[in-house]
């Protein structure tokens, strides 16, 4: 029973390496906009207008968003049809070496616009990288652990891209803190130097891993794909896409307000200064983790559906009591904001549920299709909406996560206790 009740150490080990390489993955996406003002006075004209190179530079982070679901959709199809090792590894080696290069790149004063399209090449490279990574990690680790593990597994590396964010945001901290005066000169490089140094490593250690069993088995059964998995996706299986699109909705809406908005959100409404907001913030990037994995831990003892149906209430009810108490007692920021990084641990279930949407032989396409496309639209479209909102009213945040709860409970229930399904 002890082998049934527990992860093995072949699981561990693949858990531990998959979540210790979404990580570096992660930071080295994610490393640019902390350092992001840096870059558009480095890499635009002196005398551009300050919005204007704002514009630009953050023009430059989101190029990377675009090349998502194209850089994803083709290495779901490879992945499904040669191996999702393959690609798995691929996707963290497309991602080091342009942050490495990011780190090496010349600066406009020595190739004036050319640095800058060098800059958006970058980018576009770790999109197409991340687009692969993220749903490639989750089918990967989901395949490799037995099926009544497949939540924790998921949420485990949920919690290891989670804490890819955490690690950019310490960098920030230990440059500005100790490299302030020569941030401009050569500091600014050191975390995509770093960053990309340690996804080669990372590249390294994938060597160490295995084929998923249950792509070993399709190649011996002969049961791949034997037209265009895309294709096949469309046709036969409509409703797990909605189903996969439907909770990345969530997803997307759980992390960019909660996790990416709320530090601005409340300087502007509770008076909360940058460094107490930001400081909350790392501690709720935590919680986020600890969420992460009992929520996913929880789906596989209680069923996918129960636990995405609570943690959907937990996630609104949370934030809703933080924004409300926050500008009478501002001293609960610490307390209110770890316990709405609990509510957004509702990322450990949602890959649960999308990886159990799609059969095996479509599942990487499924996934890659239904993520990446609903990131590009929600994750895009959710800060315009409610930077709106909030001009209407400064609860509008907690409305707009209340929908996407509702959403969430009707999914849950209409997925009801089932594990794999």
């Amino acid at each position: 029973m002890a082998a049934d009740t527990s992860l093995s150490r072949r699981d561990l080990k693949v858990l531990g390496l998959s979540a210790l390489g979404g990580a570096l993955e992660f930071y080295d996406f994610i490393i640019f906009v902390f350092f992001a003002k840096a870059i558009g006075q480095l890499f635009f004209p002196p005398d551009m207008p300050e919005w204007l190179r704002q514009l630009q530079t953050f023009g430059i982070f989101a190029a990377g968003y675009l090349a998502r679901p194209l850089g994803g959709l083709v290495m779901a199809h490879f992945g499904d049809l040669l191996g999702r090792k393959k690609m798995f590894t691929l996707s963290i080696f497309l991602m080091s070496v342009p942050t490495l290069l990011i780190g090496l790149l010349p600066t406009y004063a020595s190739w004036g616009y050319g640095a800058a399209i060098a800059l958006v090449l970058m980018r576009m490279l770790q999109g197409a990288a991340v687009g692969g990574e993220v749903p490639g990690a989750w089918v990967f680790v989901s395949e490799h652990v037995k099926k009544h593990h497949v939540g924790l597994a998921c949420g485990s590396l949920s919690a290891g891209l989670v804490g890819g964010i955490l690690l950019g945001s310490l960098m920030s901290v230990f440059i500005n803190s100790h490299f302030a005066d020569q941030l401009l000169d050569w500091a600014w490089r050191l975390p995509f130097l770093v960053g990309g140094l340690f996804g080669l490593f990372a590249v390294y250690l994938r060597r160490y891993l295995h084929e998923t069993p249950v792509f070993a088995e399709l190649q011996a059964r002969q049961a791949l794909a034997r037209e265009l998995p895309l294709k096949l996706l469309l046709r036969g299986h409509k409703k797990g896409v909605l189903l996969a699109m439907g909770v990345t909705w969530i997803l997307t809406g759980a992390v960019v307000v909660v996790v990416l908005m709320t530090p601005t959100l409340i300087q502007a409404q509770a008076g909360i200064g940058a460094v107490d907001a930001f400081k909350a913030n790392a501690l709720a990037t935590l919680t986020v983790m600890l969420g992460a994995v009992l929520s996913g831990h929880l789906s596989d003892r209680l069923g996918r559906g129960p636990v995405l149906a609570a943690w959907s209430l937990l996630l609104v009810l949370s934030y809703g009591l933080m924004m409300a108490l926050l500008p009478a007692m501002p001293g609960a920021l610490y307390g209110l904001y770890a316990l709405a990084g609990l509510g957004v641990g509702i990322t450990g279930v949602i890959p649960a549920v999308a990886v159990s949407a799609f059969p095996a032989e479509v599942r990487f396409t499924g996934l890659s299709f239904s993520y990446n496309l609903a990131y590009a639209i929600f994750g895009g479209f959710t800060p315009i909406l409610v930077s709106l909102l909030v001009a209407w009213h400064s609860l509008a945040p907690v409305g707009y996560l209340g929908a996407l709860a509702v959403l969430g409970v009707a999914m849950g229930l209409a997925l009801g206790r089932g594990r794999s399904s």
